[in-house]
This record gives structure tokens, C-alpha cells and sequence, in this order.
């Protein structure tokens, strides 16, 4: 088989052994794609003629064309993977990537809201419109919880637990976990149940728990405008996503004493280094404050 088709392969395997998410899948490909389309078709063909001489042209290339250090990375990652896989296949003999060293990523801390920023977000939708009451739930229910966005849009109706209030939503890899919401975002959440979604027009034959106004599931784009309208309405100048909602939760929770492991959990990381950088960021505030306060700093 050429290259092609043994990327084809590769993507199959992660898609039914592995049950990667289709934004994953989709990296894959494109970054399998560009690789290929970089070697060629004389040495594409055979893939036993590919080399650590492909894979580091590809990668200096890349970063000629104004690739980040970080997309090289990603990149390199997903060649590894690939050619692991045909290693394991019989494919080829050995890993042509194997001699190519990683960029070197400065990691950046996350970026985060303040208290006050956080209080006027979660107070900006309007309560006295179905649409507000709705949104109101889903931005109490992303600080409460820090969900990933694809994990609250994607959150069923079955994954909440009303009486000990709980959400299970399923993470990356298909794991699921348990993540406690507070009583302030389940009352909001139970407001929208009870009062907004009962009469959505999608509310019998849809089972997730947030329904755009049509009765369909409600999209990562659509809660990215939310989220950005309501921040410039309120007065918030910094910029915001979904993901900085979940920045600010482990943050906060982490300022708050939580315990890192408790922190991981609720996050859905793999890898406690992952939880770790936001413990750098609570220390920062730590170090904030002595230097406004201490006569000493």
C-alpha cells in the first residue's frame, strides 16, 4: 500500500479502536495529509522509502511558512503516532521520526478572569427571557463544572443528576467522569428544565440538555457568540472563550485551597502535569497581592 492509503488506514484504527472525537480525527488527517502531500508521489508510493530526511525537511519547511513552534510539535506528534502504527503493522522497519528532536515550546500560562469579571459574566443574561435563562445555565453551569465546550454541548439531559447535582459528561478518549456543579448553577439549570426547555420544540426527540431555539443541540459556535456577546455587554475588554471559563474554574478552585488531584479529576486530565500549570497561576496572584501589600516587596 502507498502512503495513502496506509493514512487512511491509521485514521480508521483511531476512529474505531481508539474512539478518538472527530475535531481530533480531523487534525489527524490534515496533518497526516500535508505530510504526503510534502514527500511527494515518487516516495510515496512506498513507504518504506520514507525517512527521518522527509520528516525533517516537512518540519523545517512548516516552520518557513510561519508555523508555530506548538503546530510543529502537534504535527511531529501525529507523524510519531502514525509511523508507530506501521511499525506495529509490519509496514516499515523502523521509526523514520525517531531522530527528530521535538521544537521547544515556551508554555504559556492560562489566562484567566478575575472574581469581578466572573460575577458580571455570570450576571449579564437577561432572567426574564427563555434565551437568558438558557444562557444563564450554560455560563453558571461552565464555571461551576469546568466542561470542556464540546462536553457541554454535547451534555444529555440523563448526564445530570438532579438530586446530588452532578453532571457526567464524556471526555476525551470516551471516559466519563463525575463533576459536582454547586447549588447556585443547579438552580439555574433546573429554571431552564422547568420553565424553558419543557416547551423547546426539540424537547422530546432531542435528549441533549442545551437546545438551540430551532430544538437542536447547541453548538460550540453558537456558545463562543454567546459567551462574547455577553462579555462586551457587561464590559469585559479582555479577551474570552469557553476554555478561559474553564482556565478560571481550576484557577479559582486552586486559589481556594482545592486539592490538585481533586482539581485533575474534575477536569478530565490524564496527566497531573497538565492540572499543574494552573498552579502557577494561583501562585501569581499570591504573589500579587504580597507585592501590593507588603510594606517590604
Amino acid at each position: 500500500m502507498d502512503l495513502h492509503a496506509w493514512i487512511d488506514n491509521y485514521l480508521d484504527h483511531l476512529r474505531v479502536e481508539r474512539a478518538l472525537a472527530r475535531n481530533t480525527l480531523e487534525a489527524y488527517a490534515r496533518d497526516l495529509g500535508e505530510l504526503a502531500a510534502h514527500i511527494g508521489e515518487d516516495d510515496a508510493h512506498d513507504v518504506k522509502r520514507i525517512d527521518a530526511s522527509h520528516v525533517l525537511a516537512f518540519v523545517v519547511s512548516a516552520s518557513r511558512r510561519g508555523k508555530s513552534a506548538r503546530s510543529s510539535a502537534r504535527q511531529l506528534s501525529a507523524m510519531r503516532g502514525f509511523f508507530r502504527f506501521l511499525i506495529r503493522e509490519r509496514a516499515i522497519p523502523t521509526d523514520p521520526t525517531e531522530l527528530v528532536e521535538r521544537p521547544r515550546l515556551a508554555r504559556k500560562l492560562p489566562r484567566v478572569l478575575s472574581y469581578d469579571e466572573v460575577d458580571r459574566l455570570l450576571a449579564a443574561p437577561p432572567e426574564d427571557t427563555a434565551r437568558g435563562v438558557r444562557d444563564s445555565a450554560m455560563i453558571h453551569l461552565m464555571y461551576a463544572s469546568g466542561l470542556r465546550v464540546s462536553e457541554l454541548c454535547g451534555l444529555e439531559l440523563g448526564e445530570l443528576d438532579r438530586r446530588i447535582g452532578t453532571v457526567s459528561p464524556l471526555g476525551k478518549g470516551g471516559k466519563r467522569r463525575v463533576v459536582p456543579v454547586g447549588q447556585i448553577a443547579l438552580e439555574r439549570i433546573e429554571r431552564y428544565i422547568d420553565l424553558v426547555r419543557v416547551h423547546n420544540k426539540g424537547a422530546t426527540r432531542d435528549k441533549h440538555l442545551f437546545l438551540s431555539p430551532r430544538g437542536k443541540r447547541f453548538t460550540r459556535q453558537g456558545l463562543w457568540k454567546l459567551l462574547k456577546a455577553y462579555a462586551r455587554a457587561c464590559g469585559i475588554t479582555t479577551p474570552i472563550s469557553p476554555h478561559k471559563l474553564r482556565h478560571s474554574f481550576a484557577t479559582h478552585l486552586l486559589r481556594g485551597g482545592a486539592d490538585l488531584r481533586a482539581v485533575q479529576a474534575m477536569l478530565g486530565h490524564a496527566d497531573l502535569g497538565t492540572t499543574e500549570i494552573y498552579t502557577r497561576v494561583a501562585q501569581d496572584h499570591v504573589r500579587a497581592a504580597f507585592e501590593r501589600a507588603h510594606p517590604r516587596a
